[in-house]
């Protein structure tokens, strides 16, 4: 948000600091998107699968809110008349009388998730934005439709107990007149209802795999999508806004309506002498958009220390409070707070308006006792002692209400104007819900289908791309002597210690063998058309995870008085897909990958030993052993690796998972193994599957130039390494380092 300088306020603020006011505007784009057959909407196509079940599941909640299980229930068995007629059959009423939240919410985790993939895929983010709106667009159509087709079932019911079941009858059509009564009731419980099921799978998921898929750049867009006023008709509801903001007046004679308390908002800012500005009704607009800013003029309300800062915040909040009682509003303002806890005790029975209004006007507060005692199962007590906190609210409290109503205004204001806009980008979206405008739009390519999973027809198992990991046993052969020496089977000791536990993850991670060599396992991933493009840090995480379980088993296997597993892994990707050639009916995979992943998973012996009084928490190293003019066109030739239970990975590789996930760059203050010694550290989260996100840390650092006699550093080169780290303690650092909010 923008930083908006005030400059004075009048005499009062001279002596304080200058404010700073934020300004924020709403905005939603759609850029890169084209336009539909009429060339003013985006045509979106849901998923058929979806789009039915979303509207049972809304049915069904219209249903429990509304009281109506029981009379939508006796569709089943209807009475004999002449002309009579039921909708529904026994087995589909039975399945709907009871709403199933899980399932929507189910529902749309899985079709935001695969909009979200989809984005991944095209490089377009835009395309999550559009499925958003489009799901939104067709959820607040429903709340209506399916209001109006529960109503039309019930009075057909109705119709076929006319002339049979008398009391029955009369008893069912009471329940259907207070059901069309209380449409506005049941459409705002149903829209809350929704509403927390989309705040939730936002929080849960979509928000971790967004910001993992595309850093959190747009996150100021997506909060739009998280407005309580999203399933209201113009975000005018006094039960809504009762309980989120401040309950404001309905009509053109309150004095407190919205229209009315933004001009006298507008009038105090423009008091405070705001300079010059070139357009102030719009900076003001801003300054209301954002309610930290009523902190920053009036505090809390009730400023107990006198520093400058808040003898300009008491100015500020006497000014604000004389516009209030100028208005005569400050009444309504105090009642508008008092009048919430009476809501859950009077209301539906009275509306909330009428609550707030009986707790200033007389007249008004005796025809609200009369209605209480007409119902007499509910006491006016509660109400009493409201009008008698509201009359008594002076001084200091009467400050705290101000500030108060100032702060939640602001933050009924900004969500307002998020609605305006969200409002706006649902009108460009064209929702298709006919065959026929499907096949026209499709055909003439403009058309954005967003489908579950299962619903997406397969792609034609085109690869574009691959991954190759090799897991590589250090010594052995030494290992294998070990074993023999004890009497013991190398190959079950293989078999149970490292391959059968990693052939476990393979389809979690979406990998397949290669092949198998006696000390290693080679494995691939590969990305095809339509997909997500993740395989660099699925290949990461399952590289981790693979050194996370034989380290595991190793700690069994020292108790065992066993020798333990070491490993070097290397990742290599490569931007095509591999080539194969055939043994009889068995593929033989060829690419460059298998043998640049051979040289990053490996480890000289000789390093090794140079390596082993070294502590570190790194556990991939490189060096070079001549100059760059000696290196030539083989540069593997001159360099001595070191990969012991490390994952080492390629340039292309590194360069690959920037791509895929949003890595954020973290200076982490550790001890230099070498002096001149630098790398940088990246971590990020990566989406394995829903609700599942694991960290990768990657090192990245300049490989030095090493005198091979006496292992010593002579220069560092500008050709780099990259190693995905599996030591716990650096990520611990890492997240030490957040929380210490460094």
């Amino acid at each position: 948000m923008p930083r908006i300088p005030i400059f004075r306020l009048g005499q009062a603020a001279e002596e304080a600091p200058p404010l700073n006011l934020s300004g924020y505007t709403p905005a939603l784009s759609l850029e890169g998107l084209q336009l539909g057959v009429d060339n003013l909407r985006h045509d979106v196509h849901l998923s058929p699968k979806f789009v039915e079940q979303t509207r049972s599941q809304i049915a069904r909640l219209i249903v429990r809110h509304g009281n109506m299980d029981g009379l939508l229930a006796a569709e089943a068995t209807p009475q004999p008349r002449q002309g009579g007629h039921f909708i529904g059959s026994s087995a589909e009423t039975k399945n709907n009388s009871k709403p199933t939240v899980y399932d929507l919410k189910q529902l749309l985790s899985e079709v935001h998730s695969a909009a979200l993939n989809r984005a991944k895929a095209e490089g377009n983010p835009s395309l999550d934005l559009l499925a958003r709106v489009a799901v939104l667009k067709f959820l607040r159509i429903e709340l209506g439709s399916q209001f109006a087709l529960i109503l039309e079932r019930a009075r057909m019911t109705l119709k076929s107990y006319e002339g049979v079941r008398q009391q029955k009858a009369l008893e069912y059509r009471e329940r259907v007149a207070a059901f069309q009564v209380a449409k506005k009731v049941i459409l705002r419980k149903t829209g809350q209802e929704l509403f927390r099921t989309l705040r939730e799978i936002e929080k849960e998921t979509l928000a971790r795999t967004r910001r993992s898929l595309f850093g959190s750049s747009s996150d100021e867009q997506y909060k739009l999508f998280l407005n309580p006023l999203i399933f209201t008709s113009d975000g005018n509801d006094a039960y809504v806004n009762a309980e989120q903001y401040v309950m404001l007046g309905n009509f053109d004679r309150d004095p407190d309506r919205f229209t009315n308390v933004r001009r006298i908002a507008y009038e105090f800012l423009q008091s405070l002498n705001l300079g010059s500005e070139a357009d102030p009704e719009r900076a003001i607009n801003a300054w209301l958009n954002v309610p930290e800013n009523a902190q920053e003029l009036t505090g809390s309300g009730t400023p107990e220390d006198s520093t400058s800062e808040v003898r300009a915040q008491k100015a500020r909040l006497a000014t604000w409070l004389g516009l209030l009682d100028r208005e005569k509003l400050m009444e309504y303002v105090v009642a508008s707070y008092e009048a919430v806890p009476l809501l859950a005790e009077y209301s539906p029975r009275i509306n909330a308006q009428q609550l707030k209004n009986a707790l200033i006007s007389r007249e008004e507060r005796a025809r609200v006792e009369k209605l209480i005692v007409e119902q007499g199962k509910i006491s006016p007590e509660s109400l009493q002692t409201a009008v008698q906190r509201v009359s008594s609210c002076r001084g200091v409290e009467r400050g705290r209400m101000a500030a108060r109503f100032l702060r939640d205004f602001m933050r009924y204001h900004r969500d307002l104007c998020n609605l305006e806009v969200l409002t706006a980008a649902m009108d460009s979206v064209n929702l298709i819900l006919n065959e026929k405008m499907r096949q026209l739009s499709a055909v003439n390519g403009t058309l954005y289908e967003f489908l579950l999973p299962e619903e997406q027809k397969p792609s034609e198992e085109k690869v574009l791309r691959h991954v190759i990991i090799k897991a590589d046993v250090r010594d052995s052969s030494r290992l294998t002597r070990s074993l023999l020496e004890k009497g013991m089977n190398p190959a079950s000791y293989f078999s149970l210690n490292f391959y059968d536990p990693v052939n476990k993850l393979l389809a979690k991670y979406g990998a397949t063998k290669v092949f198998l060599e006696g000390d290693a396992i080679i494995l691939a991933l590969l990305e095809r058309e339509g997909e997500p493009g993740l395989a660099v840090c699925r290949a990461a995480v399952l590289a981790r995870e693979i050194i996370e379980i034989v380290r595991g088993y190793n700690q069994l296997l020292e108790r065992a008085g066993l020798p333990g597993i070491e490993l070097g892994i290397g990742i290599s990707y490569q931007d095509s897909a591999p080539m194969y050639l055939m043994d009889g009916e068995q593929r033989i995979m060829i690419s460059d990958a298998l043998n640049e992943s051979d040289r990053l998973s490996s480890c000289s012996k000789r390093v090794r030993k140079s390596m082993k009084t070294l502590e570190t928490p790194f556990n991939v190293y490189a060096f070079q052993t001549v100059s760059d003019n000696d290196v030539a066109d083989s540069p593997d030739d001159f360099i001595l690796k070191y990969n012991l239970n490390g994952i080492r990975i390629s340039e292309a590789a590194f360069e690959r998972l920037k791509q895929e996930i949003s890595l954020a760059l973290t200076p982490l203050d550790l001890p230099k193994s070498w002096e001149g010694e630098e790398f940088h550290v990246w971590s990020g989260l990566a989406p394995i599957g829903n609700d599942i996100f694991r960290k990768i840390v990657v090192r990245g650092t300049r490989m030095p130039q090493i005198d091979p006699r006496s292992f010593t550093v002579q220069r560092w080169t500008d050709r780099h390494y990259y190693e995905v780290c599996s030591n716990p303690a650096v990520e611990s650092m890492l997240e030490a380092k957040a929380k210490a909010g460094k």
